[in-house]
């Protein structure tokens, strides 16, 4: 069958998924970045008296230029070719993920604290965006799959080291811990990079013409994808649903500890805050190819508005069953579950829609929205300091997801089918 995954020699095969699996190491070793963040924020604030908004700070920084630097480092990417460009911008993020958290670990001021934030997010968004768009290029056949496991080493990397990072933490405090596991990642990174690279043109099969999701045969720019309405719509669902994953990924020590059950027992009478770190960190890896894979079989959009009803349902019993050890374990995982997938659909759904050629390029535009929702992270711990209550954020994010839901099928699908019908108008007319 033209373009189909049987067409793949089985050397190509081969070697496309040892390029994943790289990619996936790299993305481990960012995930403590953003989802073991929270195990520093009270010992920082513990440690220097700093408030925790203004921690929080640093977060909503380091989140900021993960993503709005993307842009650049997917062009860098691009433009050096498949063989160095993702060598050259992943072993730089490397260096910048030691760096950036070497600075943390001797951070005596918020200020330094901010330019440590500032290196980790050029580091992780370069690691990001190199990673997640080289899986889109070698899967063009299964890129829900593929761009989901991908995601999933960032969304699940953390379980690895919750606790090894809460030992460092107890035992020799927060500069040992940030900078013992900053030159770990950082080099893990440095090294697994010098071995990717991009398919060379030629080596893989176009994808097939129809599927689920109507794979685009033709490679857009990013200037003629921004001109598109389909692709600002997916921008304003992604920063929707990356708001309210940000705010528990950022907030959850304090989440637990306002609902009272941080250090409560459960699993093996460990705390329910540590539990809840480690099962929602290994539920947000599993989200990601599974509701890829999902997305691959059943179209991007029906799965969107699936996972976003279940984040309503999952953000709503956090409110209810958070002050219950056991329930803020599982509220928290399934949130974890809802959120994770949009780092899986949405790559997936804009290479579909806009082609591979450019895609680390445009992924990364797609990937700035979540820079944009990083900002709420330390305004809901303002707003939590001022009002001594979580339940009303809980809440917002439960109504933003209904929405989103609404979106999707009020004005993602018809955006998408007018997209598709206007571009195979051009190629019918191009083909005469």
């Amino acid at each position: 069958m033209p373009g189909s995954a049987q067409e793949i020699t089985p050397e190509v095969n081969s070697f496309r998924w040892r390029m994943l699996i790289l990619g996936v190491v790299c993305m481990i070793m960012i995930a403590n970045l953003q989802y073991g963040w929270t195990l520093f924020v009270l010992p920082l604030h513990q440690l220097h008296g700093w408030a925790v908004a203004d921690i929080q700070f640093s977060f909503a920084l380091f989140i900021a230029l993960e993503t709005w630097v993307t842009p650049l480092d997917g062009w860098i990417a691009d433009s050096l070719g498949p063989k160095w460009g993702p060598r050259v911008v992943m072993g730089a993020g490397g260096l910048m993920v030691a760096g950036g958290w070497g600075i943390n670990s001797v951070a005596n001021t918020l200020t330094a604290l901010y330019i440590g934030g500032a290196l980790t997010g050029f580091g992780a968004g370069a690691v990001y965006a190199t990673a997640v768009g080289n899986a889109t290029k070698w899967f063009a056949d299964r890129r829900g799959l593929a761009t989901g496991l991908t995601a999933a080493g960032f969304g699940a990397g953390a379980a690895l080291t919750v606790i090894p990072i809460r030992l460092v933490l107890h035992g020799s405090g927060v500069s040992a811990a940030f900078l013992t596991f900053g030159l770990i990642q950082g080099g893990v990174i440095l090294i697994a990079s010098q071995f990717i690279r991009a398919p060379f043109q030629g080596e893989l099969p176009p994808p097939p013409k129809k599927n689920a999701n109507h794979a685009s045969v033709r490679s857009y720019t990013s200037g003629e994808m921004l001109r598109t309405p389909v692709f600002w719509v997916l921008y304003l669902l992604f920063l929707l649903m990356a708001a309210g994953g940000l705010i528990a990924a950022g907030n959850m020590g304090s989440i637990a500890k306002a609902y009272g059950v941080a250090d409560m027992p459960t699993l093996f009478g460990a705390g329910a805050l540590a539990v809840g770190l480690i099962f929602a960190n290994i539920m947000n890896g599993v989200a990601r190819p599974l509701f890829g894979s999902i997305g691959d079989k059943i179209g991007h959009t029906n799965t969107m508005a699936l996972s976003f009803g279940l984040g309503a349902v999952a953000y709503f019993m956090m409110t209810m069953l958070g002050s219950n050890p056991w329930g803020f374990v599982l509220s928290i995982g399934l949130i974890f579950v809802c959120w994770g997938q949009i780092f899986s659909l949405f790559p997936a759904f804009c290479t579909d829609l806009f082609g591979p050629k450019y895609a680390t390029t445009n992924l990364s535009f797609l990937y700035t929205s979540k820079g944009a929702a990083g900002f709420l992270v330390p305004i809901a711990a303002y707003i939590v300091a001022q009002t001594h209550n979580w339940t009303n954020i809980l809440l917002l994010t439960t109504g933003i997801n209904i929405v989103a839901v609404i979106l999707v099928w009020l004005v993602l699908k018809p955006a998408e089918a007018h997209y598709h019908a206007s571009q195979d108008k051009m190629e019918g007319a191009a083909a005469e």
